[in-house]
């Protein structure tokens, strides 16, 4: 089997969690190492690895494939380099921090013939697959209202100063809401309309770390919600149809495991309990509707298939572009206190 050489442009967060462990065991790649600036972290957990010290030894290197793992507010600049020297690029989310500069790169990938794409893993959690299938499936019917939350209880500012400086890429909804507003969109397709309600809730944050987003649609409504002083959390997908109602927590248990440093496997990783399955109203029925397994291996094989067989990436450009849109239409509306067309 190809194996594709990969690098990373960091190793913090993100680059040990949710992406060296499974580009380590999946079976078509071959993890190269890190770009790492101060501390030099990535050869402790995988010693055979390199750790680079610049961003130019990373574009020079044997890579065929380079994450851009950084901060978002540096992913255009990154990005815009990884493709140019004749890279492809896997970027975290937000893609950018403007629809403009998405819609460059986008370009600049097809001039290149490169792949481009978006690391959007909440599309491969449990709980969003199943909420998938559960309306791929029908059960109800036309939907008429949905919402889906993304809320912690963290009312503590980070310590990272890129996470609360106010750059353009610190907010929740660059975080927290790039993942439901693409889970919504992946759902319903690009809304009509855009209403929000954005707020600063913690005490001398300079970010903001609460927003009230609806979606307007033709014949139905989706709020998109977050905050980080929920204590206990509601259903964070809640799906009312003319057949029936869906009613589902968060329960991917992915990131946990891999904060306590399981690896992956094709097993039984990703798997929720019992207790976290969804309610399903339909029928005069009520259902504990099966949780699917969830797992991030399979972005790797989605991803595998567009670069070795030329086939589409999991997450396009095209679709970053319009969750961009829909945040700036939502920044806008919350400035302007009015419902911002699409």
């Amino acid at each position: 089997m190809r194996k594709i050489k990969t690098a990373l442009l960091a190793y913090g967060g993100s680059g040990k969690l949710f992406h060296a462990p499974f580009f380590e065991v999946h079976e078509g790649y071959e993890l190269l190492g890190a770009y790492e600036r101060s501390k030099k972290l990535i050869q402790q957990d995988y010693p055979e690895v390199t750790s680079f010290d610049s961003l130019e030894a990373v574009l020079e290197s044997d890579a065929e494939l380079i994450v851009v793992n950084t901060p978002i507010d540096t992913h255009f600049e990154f990005t815009k380099k990884v493709l140019e020297a004749g890279k492809n690029a896997l970027v975290e989310k937000a893609f950018t921090t403007t629809s403009e500069e998405a819609e460059e790169l986008h370009k600049l990938a097809k001039e290149k013939k490169l792949k481009l794409c978006v690391y959007q893993n909440r599309r491969y959690d449990s709980d969003f697959k199943t909420v998938k299938k559960v309306l791929d499936e029908d059960y109800l019917g036309e939907i008429v209202e949905a919402e889906i939350r993304f809320e912690r209880y963290n009312p503590e500012l980070s310590p990272k100063a890129w996470k609360e400086n106010g750059n353009p890429g610190a907010s929740i909804l660059m975080d927290l809401g790039s993942h439901i507003i693409d889970q919504a969109l992946t759902l319903f397709g690009f809304p009509e309309k855009v209403f929000a309600d954005i707020r600063r809730t913690r005490e001398n944050t300079q970010i903001d770390d609460y927003f009230d987003i609806l979606l307007y649609y033709a014949d139905k409504r989706v709020r998109l919600k977050s905050s980080y002083f929920v204590k206990e959390p509601t259903p964070a997908y809640v799906f009312h149809g003319k057949k029936g109602s869906f009613l589902k927590h968060r329960g991917d248990v992915q990131e946990d495991e891999l904060k306590l440093g399981k690896v992956p496997n094709r097993e039984n990783w990703g798997t929720e309990p019992e207790e976290k399955t969804g309610l399903l109203v339909y029928n005069d029925r009520v259902v504990h509707f099966p949780t699917f397994q969830g797992n991030y291996l399979n972005f790797c094989d989605d991803l595998y298939e567009a670069i070795v067989n030329d086939k589409k990436v999991p997450v396009t450009a095209k679709q970053a572009f319009q969750t961009m849109k829909v945040i700036e239409a939502a920044k806008e509306s919350s400035e302007k206190g009015k419902i911002v067309a699409l």
